[in-house]
């Protein structure tokens, strides 16, 4: 049989009880970190946004303008070659030399993105150091290109054709150089990162190389057809 001192803790338990259904209340919650409650110190805090999804887009929206710029370029091209000034322009040959320079390094910087893949860090560094030594190489024979046909008399002014000529390769030896900065930033901050950042700069990077390699086969076709 329960005391009398029980029977009275239970009718002032139930008392509260009916008044707190009466106005609407709840019992207190028990304190964080036992049962019914939650830890809010052992929530897992919200993730930041993704730095590698912000590269990806960033370089996907570049590669955008830039596709843009030069189809503009390129319409320009074709309905100015209707003129009756046009002088068609022979390539300089050292242009087939640079396009294969070029169609070189999208080859080594993907031999150097699967040495990477698989923790070879060594064969990493070694085929990156080769792409950035040919993009190099790319942009010296440009000049190169440039001082052959200013030997023959050609100049930016000379006619129409060779306007393009020098609009185009200048236009995209600019862009290159800014992708040449871009395999030497990852290449002396390979030892600096984590290995999943390195992944990251190196696969963003690659996106705006091979583009611009493509770029670049897109338009020795457009001044060779098109002269």
């Amino acid at each position: 049989m329960p005391s009398t001192r029980e029977t009275q803790e239970f009718r002032e338990i139930h008392e509260i009880e009916i008044i707190l259904d009466d106005i609407g209340g709840a019992p207190p919650a028990p304190p964080a970190g036992r049962d019914g409650g939650e830890d809010r110190s052992r929530r897992p805090h919200p993730e930041p946004p993704s730095a590698g999804r912000r590269y990806h887009t960033a370089i996907l929206l570049a590669i955008a303008s830039i596709t843009v710029f030069f189809l503009g370029m390129a319409a320009a091209f074709l309905v100015r070659k209707a003129g009756q000034d046009w002088v068609p322009l022979e390539l300089p040959p050292v242009i087939w030399l640079n396009t294969i320079l070029l169609l070189a390094s999208s080859a080594t910087m993907e031999l150097s993105r699967r040495h990477l893949a698989v923790g070879d860090a060594q064969g990493f560094r070694k085929f990156w150091q080769i792409t950035t030594a040919l993009g190099g190489l790319f942009l010296v024979g440009q000049l190169v290109a440039w001082g052959q046909l200013s030997a023959h008399g050609v100049f930016v002014a000379s006619n129409p054709a060779s306007s393009f000529f020098y609009i185009f390769t200048a236009a995209h030896g600019l862009h290159l150089l800014g992708g040449l900065c871009a395999l030497m930033y990852v290449l002396l901050r390979a030892n600096k990162n984590t290995e999943a950042r390195r992944a990251v700069a190196a696969e963003v990077t690659s996106y705006y190389w091979h583009f611009m390699d493509g770029l670049w086969v897109s338009l020795v076709a457009l001044l060779y057809l098109g002269k």
